[in-house]
């Protein structure tokens, strides 16, 4: 049985690469695009790159589920594969319809700021009914807490919504936000492994392989950026695992660098850019000297090019990931 899950790691990988090579084309021809910013010219490439992820992460889980259910008869995890693939796929829809709605005619703007939240709040709906995780949780710093219902009804919906948007606060580069969500996937599969958490542990794994594959395609210099479907598929993906595996306090500290985002982001009221423009092959920054991003210990330098910056960042990621087996 142990076989079945790297199995489907590998079908998500071969479906997420085969639908990327087949969206980069669909997406153009429909005109589903968007400018990569931080290139001379900035040049329009096809966005929304989720929609292969989800497609690979589906596939690989349906096919788990199909073994456990008819061959080893074990349906034992099975409620709560559904509910996670299920949250995820939610959470995956609205970030695609926001990518849709900010490339719309004759008025593009995508999602309004209200209505992010509101909508992104149902994606919890699936993780509340079927009573996923512990409501004892363990806080950074200050031990453990049983938080009762408050669990349930208050926590999981706050974690869906955060999750969900804060991935998108640290995108703009090519590489970054799929490269940052494979550090702290990964890492918190293998937490969640170790921990005995197999539901956890297993959509950590098949999203770890499918987001390998979107990344050949997304790296420098990508052929397709992630939109918000992806991005939102990664903090739905962080919560989900989070939460399934009584993983919490690990999944707040590899998140602390967006933590940081927000804050900084805060101090101007959430106008800055992550990214800058290009400049003699480097990356400025749109703030002068002003730091309102973590990207900006970067850009205001104008020394890194921005294959340079997605890999500090990645590194500031796997620092703090690293931090989730001591704190």
């Amino acid at each position: 049985m142990s076989y079945v899950p790297f199995v489907a790691a590998i079908l998500a990988f071969i479906v997420t690469y085969i639908a990327t090579n087949w969206l980069i084309r669909y997406l153009r021809r429909i005109g589903l695009v968007d400018k990569d910013m931080n290139k001379k010219n900035t040049p329009l490439i096809p966005i929304s790159g989720g929609l292969a992820v989800i497609s690979g992460i589906f596939i690989g889980l349906m096919f788990y589920i199909f073994f456990q259910t008819f061959y080893f008869k074990y349906t034992e995890t099975l409620l709560f594969i559904f509910a996670g693939l299920t949250s995820i796929l939610m959470i995956t829809f609205v970030g695609f319809v926001d990518d849709i709605l900010r490339k719309s005619k004759p008025a593009p703007g995508g999602l309004r700021q209200w209505q992010k939240p509101l909508l992104t709040l149902s994606a919890a709906v699936p993780l509340m009914v079927v009573n996923a995780g512990t409501t004892t949780m363990a806080i950074p710093f200050i031990g453990r807490i049983d938080f009762g219902l408050i669990y349930p009804l208050i926590l999981i919906p706050i974690g869906v919504v955060g999750a969900a948007n804060m991935v998108n606060m640290l995108a703009g580069f090519n590489g970054i936000e799929v490269g940052m969500g494979l550090i702290y996937i990964g890492m918190l599969g293998l937490y969640a492994f170790v921990n005995n958490s197999e539901v956890a542990a297993l959509i950590s794994l098949i999203t770890f392989a499918a987001l390998i594959a979107f990344y050949i395609y997304n790296k420098y210099p990508a052929k397709i950026l992630p939109g918000d479907s992806l991005t939102y598929l990664l903090g739905g993906a962080i919560v989900t695992i989070a939460v399934i595996g009584n993983i919490e306090k690990a999944a707040i500290v590899a998140s602390i660098p967006f933590i940081i985002e927000f804050v900084l982001k805060a101090r101007n009221k959430f106008k800055a850019k992550s990214y800058g423009y290009y400049k003699n092959g480097k990356i400025m920054s749109y703030h002068n000297n002003k730091i309102y991003s973590i990207t900006h210990l970067f850009t205001r330098t104008g020394k890194y090019t921005e294959k340079q910056i997605t890999w500090m960042m990645i590194g500031i990621e796997f620092l703090f990931s690293l931090l989730i087996w001591v704190a």
